[in-house]
């Protein structure tokens, strides 16, 4: 017979459970339109930024602030679960937040399920852009979420990102393991891998769902549904070669253009003598 669970290993496996369901519905949440992302311009100075409990510029604070769990801007009070009780039929205003996030710098509104809930769903817990490495506190620009690694990126570097995503770490697509051309690529290791060793042993996989990448657990991509390129390296003997036809032809440049102006001395002094002797020729 099979051992009995305790208490604590139920608990346990429970806490698992909801954490792994958090971290799924965090990568399926639409972070463009996320109430903590959002588009914001400030009262005062009138820039563009993220939703902030304070202007990232003049830090200033906003009017009618949004609440970056469920995004509204007033409470009415019709749930009954506000933490701060009011009598008016709605507020706004400071009169309706209850708490600033740590990781999205957002008020959260007063109601029990945002200030409970919102902390660990947030979806810029990590929010450390991939190109230039900044966190939320030293830009003010929204953060997006790159299409083909799910990467954070910042509003700088979005576009010169997911231009060069499609890139191997390798000079080939062949599979590092055998060798053999891959069709399974996985867009955050940069690495193509073989049908047979996309699967790892006494691993079972979900039907219908794509292979999960044997290093970084990233789901793989068939490669011809990608328009993938490879890494191609230039080598120092090339660049010496370029440079060196360069000096070369601009040498033969500085020649070329020092024996016409030696050619055109020569004509001058030459033509100068033959009118000196004409002179001499008419005076006698």
């Amino acid at each position: 017979m099979p051992k009995k669970k305790t208490g604590q290993r139920k608990k346990a496996e429970k806490a698992r459970a909801r954490q792994k369901l958090m971290r799924t519905q965090r990568s399926n949440i639409d972070l463009i339109n996320h109430p903590s992302n959002v588009a914001m311009e400030c009262v005062n100075c009138g820039r563009r930024q993220k939703n902030r409990a304070f202007c990232y510029f003049c830090q200033s604070l906003q009017r009618l602030p949004i609440c970056c769990h469920c995004g509204k801007q007033k409470c009415t009070g019709k749930h009954g679960d506000c933490l701060v009780k009011h009598r008016a039929a709605h507020v706004c205003g400071m009169a309706m937040v209850g708490a600033i996030c740590d990781f999205c710098e957002a008020w959260v509104c007063h109601g029990l399920n945002c200030i409970s809930v919102h902390a660990c769903e947030c979806p810029l817990q990590d929010s450390t852009c991939i190109e230039c490495e900044r966190s939320l506190e030293e830009h003010g620009g929204r953060i997006f979420s790159c299409a083909y690694c799910q990467h954070m990126l910042c509003e700088d570097d979005q576009f010169e990102h997911q231009a060069s995503c499609q890139r191997l770490e390798a000079e080939s697509y062949k599979c590092p393991s055998c060798n053999r051309l891959g069709s399974n690529t996985c867009l955050r290791c940069k690495v193509t891998f073989c049908d047979e060793h996309a699967k790892r042993k006494g691993v079972k996989y979900d039907k219908g769902k794509a292979f999960p990448c044997p290093k970084c657990g990233h789901p793989l991509t068939d490669s011809y549904n990608l328009s993938m390129s490879t890494r191609n390296y230039e080598y120092g003997r090339q660049r010496l070669a370029t440079s060196d036809s360069e000096d070369s032809s601009s040498e033969a440049e500085s020649d070329s253009e020092n024996d016409d102006t030696e050619e055109e001395s020569e004509l001058e002094e030459s033509h100068e003598v033959v009118c000196d002797m004409e002179q001499l020729h008419l005076n006698a």
